[in-house]
């Protein structure tokens, strides 16, 4: 596996894990982010009083643009740059090679590896390592049979993040959506009359795990480079734990609360799962979830399989998890 853009197989045959963080000490999720909607309510309660008008849970959909203010280009390959400040840079790849990657460094030296899907057309690829310098690198197969990779082209460039949540609230390769997504509706229909960012997390977490049931034959049959298409999985209401993590992301960063898709390891087994932004506190890593009543463990991709009890017993106190990539 080059990087992490690949979900590997053998873990795949293993229930992958989808992790829903909170803090005991939060009452409400909202993010102080400037992209977000400055109309948004703040609630310190989950509940709301009758005084109170519920948040408004018109969504965000931010679209990344491919400006064309700073663009380095090479023989085969376009990379738009000009909104690097937002937290993304767009790719469009020109040429006939069967087998292409881009590869981004981040600026503590992490490399994330991803398949280019698109011929001709402009991708979104995070930057996910905040402000620094990157490398962004094109590959293109030299030996499909020994899987050997040459360099293409390859662009140093420095970037300053406006805005530290933004990243996590753009469409992006792992986490794609735009105005017409299915899954971006939904959300806009779960959050109706939520007093909180709280509210909307509980509500979006509790119909996934009611609704989406893990597909073990897709996990078994994962084609290399695999990324997930939330609407798919919506309308199948099945899928792996990638698919939890990106239809998660996905009507949370659109319900303007900063959102993270994370990939690494409980373990020896490899899975994806998600971090969301709670005021006060931060990005919260510990494996917490709230019900609306109580708090305790749960992981949302097995909780929709097994019982709470065996999914408590097998994550333990969150300790076990140890993020590699963040989205």
């Amino acid at each position: 596996m080059q990087g992490h853009a690949v979900v590997r197989k053998g873990c795949l045959l293993v229930i992958c894990c989808l992790i829903l963080s909170f803090s005991i000490a939060c009452t409400a999720c909202s993010s102080k982010s400037e992209a977000k909607n400055s109309s948004s309510k703040k609630s310190s309660s989950s509940k709301g009083t009758k005084k109170e008008a519920p948040r408004d849970n018109t969504p965000q959909v931010l679209i990344p643009q491919a400006s064309g203010s700073t663009v380095y280009t090479g023989d085969v390959v376009s990379i738009d740059a000009s909104n690097t400040a937002e937290g993304y840079v767009m790719v469009q790849y020109n040429g006939s090679n069967e087998k292409v990657k881009f590869q981004v460094k981040t600026p503590d030296g992490k490399d994330y590896t991803y398949l280019v899907t698109q011929y001709g057309e402009y991708e979104v690829y995070p930057l996910p390592g905040g402000s620094g310098a990157y490398t962004l690198t094109l590959l293109e197969s030299a030996s499909i049979e020994d899987d050997l990779y040459a360099i293409s082209f390859t662009q140093d460039v420095d970037v300053a993040i406006t805005n530290e949540f933004t990243p996590f609230l753009y469409p992006n390769k792992y986490v794609d959506f735009n105005e017409g997504t299915n899954a971006v509706k939904k959300g806009k229909s779960l959050a109706k009359d939520c007093y909180s960012d709280l509210d909307v997390v509980t509500k979006i977490y509790n119909y996934v795990i009611k609704t989406i049931k893990y597909d073990t034959p897709k996990a078994e049959k994962v084609p290399y480079g695999y990324t997930p298409d939330v609407d798919e999985t919506l309308s199948t209401k099945k899928g792996i734990c990638f698919d939890y993590a990106a239809v998660m992301s996905c009507m949370l960063r659109t319900q303007k609360i900063p959102t993270k898709l994370e990939v690494g390891y409980v373990g020896d087994i490899y899975h994806a799962w998600i971090s969301c932004y709670v005021d006060e506190i931060g990005w919260v890593d510990n494996i917490i979830e709230f019900d609306g009543k109580n708090w305790s463990l749960m992981d949302p991709t097995l909780a929709a399989n097994n019982k709470s009890s065996d999914v408590k017993k097998y994550i333990g106190d969150g300790s076990k998890y140890v993020v590699k990539y963040t989205y």
